[in-house]
C-alpha cells in the first residue's frame, strides 16, 4: 500500500465484495480488481480478523456476467454465480463504441443507449438478492442533456431515477457535466469525482524542464463558463491566476444538434510567455479546445497543456495531429475512464491518466462503509506532488 492508505480497515464490510465490470469496462475493471486483491492480501492479520467476513480475501472480486444477444438484437443479462448478500459494484463505460453486436446480419456498434440497457439487464439479473448495489459510471449517461431549454426530454434525470427505482443505492461518476442533476434523486447516494490530482501529477511528471509554478510563469484556463469551477480549483491549488474564454454562438441556426460557435472571447490577464493548463470535462469533436489553444498561442502563450477527463474524439485524431504539428499545444492529457483507441496511446503528445487505483480506493472505502471525503478532496496530495516537483524529486 502507498501513503494513500486509509484507516478504515477496522470497520466491518457492508457485505462480501463483488465487482461486475460490463464488457465495456472490462480492462479498467481488471486493473481495479488487481489493486483490491493485492491490498487485501497484504493487509495485516489483525486487520483481517477485525473485518472478518466470508470471502474478504480472494484471488479475484470480479463476478462473471454476460449479456448475450439474440439474432433480432434483443438481449438478456446473466450473472454466473451467486451474489446473495454481496456488496456489488457494477462498472460501465457508456462511451465504448468499439463494442459491436449482430442485428439481422448487420454489425452494429454499441451506442450509449445500448450500454445503459445492458447495465439495467445485469441489475435485473441480480434480482434484488444483493445486499447493496452500487453503479460506477465514469461518464454519466446523457449528462449533456441535464437541463431543459425548450420542449426537450430530461434524459439524465430520468436515467438516474430509473436506476434507483431498480434498487441501486449509490451512483458514482466522474466530472458530471452539471452535478446539480443529482437533485433528481435527492434521497440516494450520488458522488461526482474530479481528476484534478491526476492531471497535475501527470503534467508535472511530463512538464518541460523550465516550468515554474507561480503566477508569473503559469496560468490555468477555462475554455468556457461551464469549466470555471474546475479551472479555479486547480489554479487555487497551484497558486496561479485563472483566465476564461466565453463562446459567442449563433442561436438562429442548429448544426449537429447545437448552435455553432461564432467566436471565442478571452477574459483574463496577459498570457505572453506563460505556460497554460486548459481544463475541461470532455473533448467531443475537439474543435472548441483546439480553437482555445490556437488563440492562446496567438496571444504569446508558451507551452500549452490540455487536460480533459473524457477524451471522446468524435471527429478522430486528425485535428489534434494537425494542431500539434502547428505547435498549438504541447501535451494532451485525458483519463482511461472511457474507451481509448490503441493509436491514441501511441501519439507523441498524449498522456493517459490511469484512474484504476483511485476507483479501487473508493470501492475499498465504501465496502467498509466509511467516508470517502478525503478521497473527494485531494488538496493534500496535490501539495505533496508540487513539493516533490519543486524539490526535483521523482513524482
Amino acid at each position: 500500500m502507498s501513503n494513500e492508505k486509509l484507516t478504515y480497515y477496522n470497520a466491518a464490510p457492508v457485505g462480501r465484495l463483488g465487482i461486475i465490470p460490463l464488457k465495456s469496462c472490462a480492462s479498467l475493471g481488471k486493473k481495479v480488481d488487481d489493486y483490491l486483491v493485492e491490498w487485501r492480501k497484504d493487509r495485516h492479520s489483525d486487520e483481517r480478523e477485525a473485518t472478518a467476513v466470508e470471502g474478504y480475501e480472494r484471488d479475484t472480486y470480479i463476478i462473471p456476467s454476460d449479456v448475450p444477444r439474440f439474432g433480432s438484437g434483443e438481449a438478456k443479462g446473466v450473472v454466473n454465480e451467486s451474489v446473495r448478500g454481496d456488496d456489488l459494484y457494477l462498472m460501465v463505460d457508456v462511451c465504448n463504441y468499439s463494442q459491436t453486436y449482430r442485428l439481422c446480419g448487420y454489425e452494429n456498434h454499441y451506442s450509449p443507449d445500448d450500454h445503459f440497457s445492458d447495465l439495467k439487464r445485469v441489475i435485473a439479473a441480480v434480482g434484488g438478492k444483493a445486499r447493496r448495489i452500487n453503479v460506477i459510471m465514469p461518464f454519466l449517461y446523457e449528462s449533456r442533456q441535464h437541463k431543459r431549454t425548450g420542449r426537450e426530454s430530461l434524459d439524465c434525470a430520468l436515467a438516474l431515477q430509473e436506476l434507483v427505482a431498480m434498487g441501486v443505492d449509490n451512483i458514482i461518476t466522474f466530472d458530471a457535466h452539471d452535478p446539480r442533476v443529482q437533485n433528481a434523486i435527492p434521497l440516494h447516494g450520488f458522488e461526482t469525482i474530479g481528476a484534478s490530482y491526476q492531471f497535475i501529477k501527470n503534467i508535472l511528471r511530463h512538464a518541460e524542464p523550465d516550468m515554474k509554478i507561480d503566477s508569473s510563469h503559469l496560468m490555468c484556463i477555462s475554455p468556457d463558463e461551464g469549466a470555471m469551477g474546475r479551472a479555479i480549483y486547480i489554479a487555487n491549488n497551484l497558486g496561479v491566476d485563472m483566465g476564461m474564454f466565453y463562446k459567442r454562438r449563433d442561436y438562429s441556426t442548429v448544426v449537429n444538434g447545437r448552435n455553432p460557435i461564432v467566436a471565442h472571447e478571452f477574459l483574463g490577464a496577459d498570457v505572453k510567455g506563460k505556460d497554460m493548463i486548459i481544463v475541461d470535462d470532455m473533448i467531443a469533436s475537439g474543435e472548441s479546445m483546439i480553437e482555445t489553444a490556437r488563440l492562446l498561442k496567438e496571444k504569446g502563450a508558451k507551452n500549452i497543456y490540455i487536460c480533459c477527463t473524457f477524451g471522446l474524439f468524435t471527429s478522430g485524431m486528425e485535428p489534434f495531429d494537425e494542431a500539434y504539428r502547428k505547435g498549438w499545444f504541447t501535451k494532451l492529457v485525458t483519463t482511461n475512464l472511457v474507451y481509448q483507441k490503441p493509436e491514441l496511446l501511441l501519439k507523441p503528445y498524449y498522456i493517459s491518466c490511469d484512474m484504476s487505483k483511485y476507483i479501487a480506493l473508493i470501492i475499498d472505502t465504501l465496502n467498509h462503509d466509511s467516508s470517502i471525503s478525503s478521497l473527494l478532496d485531494p488538496a493534500d496530495r496535490i501539495q505533496r506532488v508540487i513539493r516533490k516537483f519543486e524539490n526535483h524529486e521523482k513524482i
